[in-house]
């Protein structure tokens, strides 16, 4: 070896450790920029805590209340701590530490994404290179789109998200080089283990795999290690028949027989092949491989409605994620900018010529680039090889072109950090909020105190989480269930009857206890004519399940924001699945005005004193305008005006945000805006429970 490489050839453990360390300390100290951010704001505290940032994060902290608290026992959809590694983990972090839940679930992101800086180090050790590990280690722990997923708040699996298959990825580079089948006895349960921690990245193992067993026999045809090897690696990949918690323990316990039964016994290499082969078809056909890969993709490049029978609205395109990106998106996601991208790039198929297992990782770098078509989500697999594919090239050019050692390390030290600078500076400029403030959990919290845990909170998915959380009541759409069940409730939002908002609600509610919370929407329309039943639902007599429980309408002022998205799902003729009616619901605030005339800031309009709205060169006559300043207590003062019987249009000043609504007549009547933004209800059908600026919520009174 060459004098002048800068490897460090003889490092002991300890100084491996303290590498590992130091760059575990910085990934979170970088991630503490958020918390340093908000820390004097009380808005976005509860309990004495930060509140975290993602909506799904409330998902898995109600496992853990349910673990911990013994919370959600009737809630269908909360699961325990042996269903998600996130909760598991969570739930050890409450238990063996000071930690409170609101604390742990702040500070869990950063405690396991971190973990990153483990095995990019360890890789890079197996070629005695334990530096460009560590700097390696310093990039790809807080790349843009891996800090985003796993920053301080960030409450989701994404913390396992790329950590874990780096750890599959080093046993795997490592069985290639030490040939020993105790490490692919590891790798296996590397990978059997990887979905308990995170379910969504299957098909990055299955690939992972497959590219696995390739690179094996076509480089190493001849070593018994090589099948025995893949033997593991297929039964890991197998789904066991049994509960999800069982079925991990098992497949570890028949991998450790399995290994300890095959070191005994002696199989010609042929039988061994064969077997292999044989596995390799059985993974195939149970394993659903082509199923679940095409599933992933069509799932996220699928547009229109869907249909079923009926015809429903599908979700996936109103979901940021799920997009096309453009190129330079895809760059700063994965390396901070578009030269960082390049230099990754380039650096990995250097990678792969010096190092030809690196086309393992070949997998992860394909799912970041396939994120141009399916959205930014799939950029996370890629940062931390392509944070080891940018160091690396700065490697081979300070060895290439620099001949002093101290000069080779000072270069790759100054490339780092213009690697991590854009990154950084993305960090203290992604102020992202918590997902509720202090007073709109308040208002939840009221909610838990009247509430049974038995009860229903109706609302749109992106609340049903949090509703858990603070509220301890079910809802019958959430951030994981959003289905057709989306067209009920989006109904009852939008609905201008106020009997068939309780019937829907009610008939919905009962039914989907009663049929195994199933896909209710599919019950009540099935083999009915949807129109009809609709019409059916505004009468008083119309024939209702027996009452099992209490129903709450949940209308937050945040849901303005998406009220058209959320009356897509309604606005549907369920026979055709065309479009009923054009929504016309625009909030805003005052841009500019001329005497009576005000300049909204989306361009529209209103003359007050001629009661007109114009909309480019349209005039539109106003129907009512009508002025409501919020109460914290008691009753919302409504000033209301008729403007023009004959209008088509209204609109409305709520003072106490000091903004606009400028929508039609049809959406004007429903029951989101009466009830929440008017404050109008019939009591005989409806008990206002919590009234807030921030919220409003009903009991169905029945």
């Amino acid at each position: 070896m060459s004098s002048n490489k800068i490897t460090l050839e003889k490092i002991s453990t300890k100084q491996m450790l303290g590498f590992m360390a130091l760059a575990y300390a910085f990934s979170f100290l970088i991630r503490m920029i958020w918390v340093w951010q908000f820390q004097d704001n009380p808005t976005f505290y509860w309990n004495e805590q930060l509140m975290i940032n993602t909506n799904d994060g409330y998902f898995f902290a109600s496992g853990v209340q349910k673990t911990l608290e013994g919370l959600h026992q009737t809630n269908p959809r909360v699961f325990g701590w042996m269903d998600y590694g996130v909760i598991f983990f969570t739930t050890l972090l409450v238990k063996f530490t000071p930690m409170s839940i609101e604390t742990a679930i702040l500070y869990a992101p950063a405690i396991f994404s971190s973990l990153v800086v483990i095995p990019i180090i360890l890789i890079a050790k197996l070629y005695n290179q334990t530096l460009w590990g560590f700097f390696a280690a310093l990039l790809g722990s807080i790349t843009w789109s891996y800090y985003n997923r796993t920053m301080i708040g960030y409450y989701d699996t994404d913390m396992f998200s790329a950590m874990a298959p780096m750890f599959i990825l080093f046993f795997l580079i490592k069985s290639t080089i030490d040939f020993n089948f105790k490490t692919g006895l590891y790798a296996a349960i590397a990978i059997a283990v990887y979905p308990f921690l995170y379910d969504a990245g299957l098909s990055i193992v299955y690939a992972m795999g497959i590219m696995y067993a390739l690179y094996m026999i076509f480089y190493h045809p001849k070593e018994d290690t090589t099948y025995l090897s893949l033997i593991l690696i297929f039964v890991s990949l197998l789904p066991f028949p049994f509960g999800s918690p069982l079925s991990y323990l098992i497949k570890i316990a028949v991998l450790i027989a399995l290994y300890y039964a095959l070191q005994r016994v002696t199989i010609e290499q042929k039988k061994l092949m064969f077997i292999t082969a044989g596995l390799f078809i059985v993974f195939l056909i149970f394993g659903n491989v082509l199923g679940l890969i095409f599933a992933k993709i069509s799932n996220y490049i699928a547009t229109g409605t869907k249909e079923e029978g009926l015809h429903f609205y599908s979700v996936a395109q109103t979901v940021r994620e799920a997009g096309k990106i453009p190129f330079e998106t895809f760059a700063n996601r994965t390396s901070g900018s578009v030269v960082g991208v390049i230099i990754a790039l380039i650096g990995y198929v250097v990678l792969v010529i010096k190092h030809r297992a690196f086309i393992l990782a070949l997998p992860l770098i394909g799912i970041g680039i396939f994120s141009l078509w399916g959205g930014l989500r799939f950029t996370v697999y890629a940062v931390p090889v392509a944070g080891m594919s940018a160091i690396y090239l700065f490697w081979i050019v300070a060895e290439k072109f620099i001949k002093e050692k101290i000069a080779q390390i000072a270069f790759v030290v100054i490339a780092t950090v213009g690697m991590i600078y854009p990154n950084i500076t993305h960090i203290i400029g992604y102020k992202v909020p918590t997902v509720l403030n202090k007073a709109e959990v308040e208002d939840l919290v009221r909610l838990d105190k009247i509430a049974s845990d038995k009860d229903y909170t109706l609302t749109w998915w992106d609340y049903g989480y949090p509703i858990w959380f603070y509220s301890d009541t079910s809802t019958l759409i959430d951030g994981g269930k959003h289905n057709n069940d989306n067209y009920i409730v989006s109904k009852i939002m939008f609905s201008t009857s106020p009997q068939q908002v309780v019937n829907l609600s009610s008939l919905a509610v009962e039914l989907y206890n009663k049929n195994n919370h199933l896909v209710v929407a599919n019950k009540i329309f099935k083999d009915k004519n949807p129109n009809r039943l609709l019409d059916e639902l505004k009468k008083p007599d119309f024939k209702l399940p027996k009452k099992t429980r209490d129903i709450y309408l949940y209308m937050p002022y945040k849901m303005m924001r998406i009220f058209p998205t959320v009356g897509v799902f309604g606005n549907l003729n369920l026979k055709t699945g065309k479009k009923e009616r054009v929504i016309t619901f625009y909030p805003t605030h005052v841009a500019k005005q001329n005497r009576e005339k005000l300049l909204f800031a989306n361009g529209i309009v209103f003359d007050m004193r001629r009661g007109i709205v114009f909309m480019g060169r349209k005039s539109i006559k106003v129907y009512r305008f009508d002025s409501v300043q919020y109460r914290p207590k008691g009753k919302s003062i409504v000033k209301s005006e008729l403007r023009h019987i004959d209008g088509t249009f209204c609109v409305v000043y709520m003072k106490t945000y000091n903004e606009f609504v400028v929508m039609d007549r049809e959406t004007y009547e429903s029951a989101y805006v009466q009830m929440f933004i008017l404050d109008k209800y019939d009591k005989e059908l409806f008990e206002q429970v919590v009234s807030s600026p921030f919220s409003k919520i009903y009991r169905i009174k029945r």
